[in-house]
């Protein structure tokens, strides 16, 4: 084996564009990527570790020259490119097409964000989902098991083969508006148990799984997109806490990890990035912890990893430098672009980074060899008749309804306040009166509706007045109020003194109920999904139990 890889790695030097992946059919994933890299100019084993993505619904001509002369890597489809499912599809073969007209016919890597719930990057036809806060409400390993076959599958009907999830960042700081409900919970062995299901279920449907974000982005209230947020703990709360769920997916084979864009100054980290820190992702990762999978950026134009060097092309190497494999750019830059020569000059001139590109190129190429062929791999072109014929999965809506009604929680009143008080739930329409419903979704007033017939409805924005809420409510023996954030809070404190009946049916995070103890009764369901909404209506009305656990403390 070794004489036959030694003169595929001489025939690939003066052939190499006659020769693909298809070629090899004998040896590992890594013997072949080892020959294929071998074979490679620098530009295009550079090419390799690039991730680009394009803004607006069309594929610019700028993407597509990074594909059929750069010959790179991956590509990212991100929530403003998806309106149009079956666009994105066509979209996804054309480049697909392009890729594996290149030297090596080497497919790309076509990632998305599907993580369930809150964030749904395919929209258009794929399936809405109660999400992973959801799962963490009925900690059961099959929902997330699940959760990941059922999304898997519909992402791979589409043709996108790389997700990033599952996100495995804990519940920890309540204030967060960036993870809040993509979290499965605060429990650290939890959030390893659900995620590395969820993973499986990923694999099963062919798609490479993800987790993110790397070290733990929950014990932040700030928004790595718009600032770097520093966390103050050190290594040791980190390694007992946040860490666990990656040292249990690592114990399980995840092939890819993503690095966030976080600093923990108390740490060996510094104040650096942990995406742009060697000692996070070489020292702690791949040797403390034993990753040896591709290690992704998250999008490397975000403020959390441009404002620490001011130089984006310097941010881009020294991401390499540090222990990336792929970097991810949000847009496709003109093709000559000031990063692209930075690194191929870096490569040129330092013989170590030149050794460093070419390292991660192998793993990359190991990742595709493994993952990307085989009866269970995403089909490089989508069946545009099967996307329309199959989408959403009719499987799928009848699981994520059967989900959304197993997590249901009653938040309050909790199971001490219940000692004291009549229980509130179910609330049947004698014991509600003239109900009011209040809100901003749709979803809400539709399921509402459905349970309370003759309900009345009052719908919010910035800009109403509260008058015109509380003179609404003063109509109303029960107003039933939907939650999902802090603008709603405010607008649901107008409601406090007119002794009326308050229930809350909250989605997203439900922290917000801890704010409005004379509620008279709430109900978290964690996502605006119509599912969710369904299930939180059966539910306060008493055609289904309320099952689900609060997946954090109070």
């Amino acid at each position: 084996m070794k004489i036959k890889l030694w003169f595929l790695c001489i025939f690939l030097a003066v052939a190499a564009p006659l020769v693909s992946l298809s070629f090899f059919d004998e040896g590992s994933p890594a013997q072949l990527a080892a020959a294929i890299e071998s074979a490679m100019t620098d530009e295009q084993a550079l090419a390799q570790l690039i991730m680009v993505g394009w803004s607006g619904e069309e594929i610019p001509p700028a993407l597509m020259d990074w594909i059929r002369l750069r010959n790179v890597g991956s590509v990212k489809v991100f929530g403003w490119n998806t309106g149009d499912t079956m666009r994105v599809a066509r979209s996804i073969g054309q480049m697909q097409r392009a890729s594996l007209a290149s030297p090596f016919n080497i497919p790309l890597l076509i990632a998305t964000d599907q993580e369930g719930g809150w964030i749904r990057h395919i929209r258009g036809m794929t399936s809405e989902t109660p999400g992973n806060m959801a799962i963490g409400a009925t900690r059961y390993p099959r929902d997330a098991y699940l959760s990941g076959y059922y999304i898997g599958k519909e992402l791979s009907l589409v043709g996108v083969n790389m997700n990033f999830a599952p996100t495995v960042d804990l519940f920890t700081n309540r204030n967060s508006v960036v993870i809040g409900p993509r979290s499965f919970g605060s429990d650290p062995v939890q959030a390893g148990v659900l995620g590395s299901a969820f993973a499986r279920g990923q694999l099963a449907a062919g798609i490479i799984p993800t987790a993110k974000h790397f070290p733990g982005h929950g014990d932040t209230a700030l928004d790595s997109h718009g600032i770097l947020p520093r966390i103050d703990v050190n290594f040791e709360t980190l390694w007992g806490r946040e860490l666990i769920p990656y040292r249990m997916l690592v114990w399980e084979g995840i092939p890819a990890i993503m690095s966030g864009h976080l600093a923990f100054p108390m740490t060996q980290g510094g104040n650096t990035p942990a995406s742009l820190s060697s000692w996070f992702l070489l020292d702690v990762l791949r040797e403390r912890i034993g990753f040896n999978g591709v290690i992704i950026t998250d999008e490397l134009n975000m403020i959390g990893a441009t404002s620490y060097l001011r130089n984006f092309p310097r941010t881009a190497k020294q991401a390499i430098e540090a222990g990336n494999d792929i970097i991810m750019l949000s847009s496709a830059p003109s093709i000559n672009d000031q990063v692209w020569t930075f690194l191929y000059n870096s490569m040129r001139t330092e013989e170590n980074f030149r050794a460093i590109v070419r390292n991660s190129t192998r793993r990359i190429l190991e990742l595709k060899l493994t993952y990307l062929r085989g009866e269970n791999s995403v089909p490089y072109i989508p069946d545009l008749t099967r996307v329309a014929a199959e989408l959403p999965s009719a499987d799928a809506s009848s699981f994520f309804l059967d989900l959304a009604a197993r997590s249901v929680t009653v938040v309050k009143p909790s199971q001490a306040e219940l000692n004291n008080v009549e229980t509130p739930i179910p609330l049947t329409r004698e014991k509600a009166g003239r109900v009011l419903l209040v809100g901003r979704y749709s979803g809400f007033f539709n399921y509402g509706r459905i349970a309370f017939p003759n309900a009345s409805s009052f719908s919010f924005s910035a800009a109403t007045d509260p008058q015109n809420l509380i003179a609404a409510a003063r109509n109303a023996d029960t107003i039933i109020f939907c939650l999902s954030d802090l603008f709603d809070l405010r607008m649901l404190r107008n409601l406090q003194h007119l002794g009326r009946q308050v229930y809350v049916l909250s989605i997203l995070s439900p922290v917000h109920i801890e704010s409005v103890p004379w509620v008279t009764a709430a109900i978290a369901v964690y996502s605006y999904a119509p599912e969710s909404f369904a299930a939180g209506f059966s539910a306060m009305i008493g055609r289904i139990p309320a099952l689900g656990i609060l997946p954090y403390e109070l």
